[in-house]
């Protein structure tokens, strides 16, 4: 049975689902898990769409003659457009709070993507590029050994979400965490898509423009004075 993009979805939520669970009374207040999990499924669904729609239509597909392929994935999710329209509806939702949301939702995104990268094992899409090192695998019936790219990409988010979460004990300013998250997501997918298998030229400009956005937003919430509580 093919896993689907349906079954990578399903993955990556349950992932995003139980870190947030586990955050709420620690790093995120009390009781807030369900309004930020319909926050983030709100934007991740819509960011979902529109990617797999981009990619449909740059691929020459008809997303109206063929509405099934949008479920079941055979060329992929344009990441750029998905991250964009995920970050659109996220900003319209948590408009009035917007940093703290982010900010509460950063290490539970980081590790629900990691499990979306960590689903390519299933899918049998989680090798690059031929390489030498020790750890390198190859597909069965290849004597070539590659890259395990995704779990590259998936220990580096996890890593990033571990250290998120440790940040956010520490309670800084609002906004630091969020934009953090951003420059390890982008970095992440900046850092292995050299180590991918291609047809064509990759979307690195996506991920250094959202890794430049990220350390533009820190350090503007670094510089940011923090305000006096009120009396």
């Amino acid at each position: 049975m093919e896993f689907t993009l349906l079954g990578a979805v399903a993955v990556a939520v349950v992932t995003f689902g139980v870190t947030l669970w586990f955050e709420a009374g620690r790093t995120n207040p009390a009781g807030s898990s369900r309004r930020l999990g319909d926050a983030a499924l709100a934007a991740a669904l819509s960011g979902l769409l529109a990617g797999r729609l981009a990619a449909m239509v740059a691929g020459g597909n008809d997303p109206l003659a063929h509405p099934a392929d949008i479920v079941v994935v055979r060329a992929g999710v344009d990441t750029g457009f998905a991250a964009l329209a995920a970050l659109a509806v996220l900003a319209l939702y948590a408009r009035h709070n917007l940093w703290r949301t982010l900010d509460c939702l950063a290490p539970a995104a980081l590790a629900g993507l990691a499990a979306w990268h960590l689903s390519g094992l299933f899918r049998g899409a989680w090798l690059g590029t031929s390489s030498s090192l020790p750890w390198a695998v190859a597909q069965e019936g290849s004597t070539v050994t590659r890259h395990p790219v995704e779990v590259y990409a998936a220990l580096g988010l996890l890593l990033g979400a571990l250290a998120l979460h440790l940040w956010k004990r520490r309670t800084p300013l609002p906004g630091i965490v969020g934009a953090a998250a951003l420059v390890v997501a982008s970095g992440v997918r900046l850092g292995t898509e050299p180590l991918r298998l291609g047809l064509g030229s990759g979307p690195d400009w996506w991920y250094a423009a959202g890794a430049a956005l990220g350390m533009l937003l820190l350090g503007w919430r670094l510089t940011r004075p923090q305000s006096k509580p009120s009396t």
